[in-house]
C-alpha cells in the first residue's frame, strides 16, 4: 500500500513492499497521495519503494481479468505518466530495486532517477512479452531519453543495472541500497521551493508533444 511521509520539505511516496503493480486501487492511492502533497505545499516529490520492486508496471491479473476496461485502464496508466511529467514540483524516483515496463515508465516521467547500484534492473520488456508501446508512452520515453538510449532499452529488452542505467543517462545517479531515497532527496532539497504554477507551465511546455500523446 502507497504511503506518504516527508523528509523536511519534501515529500517521500514510498509505492510499497510488493510488486507495486498499477491496479485501479494502486492508481487511486497515489493519486490521493500526490493531492496531499500538493496541497500541504511541498517543495520536492520523490517516489520509492520498500521491497525489491519499485514497480513491475501495469496489472496484467487485472487487465485479463477486465479485458473490456482495457482502453480505460490505459488511460488511467497515461493519466499517472503525464500528471508526474508535468508535476508541479521537482520530483525524483529512487529506484532500490527492480522498474519493468510501465514502472520503468513512472520513474522516466521523474525529473531524476537515483538508481541502486549494485542490484535491481531497469527494463522495457515489451519487445520480448509482444505488447506494443501506445503512442503516449513511447512518446514520453523519446522526450525523456536519448535517441541512443530510447534505442537500446525500447527495441532490445535489455535489463539494465544500475551502472549501466547511469552510464546511458537513464538515471542520474547510482546509490547503495540504504542510500537510494536519501540521495534522492539530496539531488531536490537544494532547489528550494519553486512557484507550482509556473513550473507545471515549463514543464507542459517542455513535454507539450508527449503530454497530448498521453492524453489523447
Amino acid at each position: 500500500m502507497p504511503t506518504l511521509d516527508y523528509q523536511d520539505k519534501i515529500a517521500v511516496l514510498d509505492l510499497g513492499g510488493d510488486e507495486n503493480r498499477f491496479s485501479p486501487d494502486f492508481l487511486d492511492q497515489v493519486g490521493a497521495h500526490l493531492d496531499t502533497a500538493v496541497a500541504d505545499g511541498a517543495q520536492g516529490l520523490v517516489t520509492t519503494a520498500s521491497g525489491k520492486f519499485y514497480s513491475n508496471g501495469l496489472d496484467l491479473d487485472w487487465l485479463g481479468a477486465h479485458a473490456e476496461r482495457a482502453d480505460w485502464y490505459v488511460e488511467q496508466v497515461q493519466a499517472l505518466l503525464a500528471r508526474m511529467l508535468t508535476f508541479p514540483m521537482p520530483t525524483a524516483a529512487a529506484l532500490p530495486g527492480h522498474a519493468f515496463g510501465a514502472g520503468a515508465m513512472l520513474a522516466i516521467a521523474h525529473d531524476y532517477r537515483v538508481m541502486r547500484a549494485d542490484r535491481g534492473y531497469f527494463c522495457f520488456p515489451e519487445v520480448d512479452i509482444h505488447i506494443r508501446f501506445t503512442p503516449g508512452m513511447a512518446a514520453l520515453i523519446q522526450a525523456k531519453l536519448t535517441p541512443k538510449s530510447a534505442v537500446a532499452s525500447m527495441t532490445t529488452g535489455r535489463r539494465f543495472g544500475g551502472i549501466d542505467a547511469a552510464a546511458l543517462d537513464i538515471v542520474d545517479a547510482t546509490a547503495a541500497e540504504t542510500a537510494v531515497t536519501d540521495t534522492a532527496v539530496a539531488l531536490l532539497a537544494p532547489l528550494g521551493a519553486k512557484d507550482p504554477g509556473t513550473l507545471a507551465a515549463i514543464k507542459n511546455t517542455m513535454y507539450a508533444t508527449a503530454v497530448a500523446a498521453l492524453t489523447a
